[in-house]
């Protein structure tokens, strides 16, 4: 009987590749992956937390001044919630006269804007609701005006509008509104072809929204829009919250912006009811 061969060295080839010995390609590249998801999932943790403290900081406060002569208006009634201030004619909610959904410039507080809007009120018999933006932040606000009207209904009709920031998102949703109001700013989406009133207020010292960028996008908006420049305001004129850094210098008194922009809404006003009778009755 012939002797047993000795078997001689295991070679490479005896191992099939992906043995009990040998790294998975599979397993390897999976763990390269969840790394690579966990890195990622963290930058976008650390991008939310920092825009959130961003948003946060630095909010420019209402001035107490022209904020007090609104809340001890007696023909002024002030509503306030986590989502929006209301102000509304002392007499009650008129429904047949267009309301306005107005959002703040970026990082302003909603009651910096009640003084300039207080007269739409008392003049114009307007229902003004200000907005409190997520984040303070309009353009993330992805909300519509429903979301901030709830305290006056009774309006039939709405026009939106902002100041610089603010304004983009309510051009934004001004389509479906009935009409819009720009205080300091512009549209970032074409408007031109769109049945919408408008009427773009402007800082002739803005430092901002230049009356060169105002003027560069004036083709995203309706021919017939109502453009008015008062020549001696800034950006910051446009609301109550001091000085603005990167702005012009202006000379506007409160009162000159005011009488400004209750004249010019007023026009807008009037220009609806000739348009459409039944929209501003």
């Amino acid at each position: 009987m012939p002797d047993k061969a000795t078997p001689g060295p295991a070679t490479p080839a005896d191992h099939p590749t992906g043995g009990a010995g040998a790294p998975r390609p599979r397993r390897r590249w999976r763990r390269i992956a969840l790394r690579v998801l966990l890195v990622l999932l963290a930058l976008l943790l650390a991008a939310v937390v920092g825009l959130v403290v961003w948003a946060k900081t630095g909010v420019m406060a209402a001035e107490e001044q022209p904020l007090a002569a609104v809340r001890a208006n007696p023909a002024i009634s002030w509503a306030e919630d986590e989502a929006a201030i209301t102000l509304t004619p002392a007499d009650g909610v008129h429904p047949d006269v267009p309301g306005l959904v107005f959002y703040p410039g970026a990082k302003v507080e909603a009651a910096a804007y009640a003084a300039r809007l207080a007269d739409l009120v008392t003049d114009h018999h307007m229902t003004v609701v200000i907005a409190k933006p997520t984040l303070n932040l309009a353009l993330f606000d992805l909300r519509g005006i429903d979301a901030f009207t709830g305290d006056a209904a009774e309006v039939r009709q709405w026009l939106v509008g902002g100041h610089s920031l603010g304004g983009v998102r309510a051009c934004m949703l001004a389509p479906e509104q009935a009409g819009l109001v720009l205080f300091a700013s512009y549209c970032t989406n074409d408007l031109s072809e769109a049945q919408v009133p408008v009427l773009s207020l402007s800082g002739g010292q803005d430092g901002l929204s230049t009356p060169a960028k105002v003027a560069d996008h004036r083709d995203t908006l309706p021919a017939g829009a109502l453009m008015v420049e008062i020549p001696e305001a800034n950006h910051a004129a446009f609301g109550d919250y001091g000085p603005q850094s990167g702005d012009g210098v202006g000379t506007a008194s409160d009162e000159q912006m005011n009488a400004a922009i209750t004249e010019a809404a007023g026009e807008l006003l009037t220009r609806m009811q000739g348009a459409h009778p039944e929209a501003a009755r």
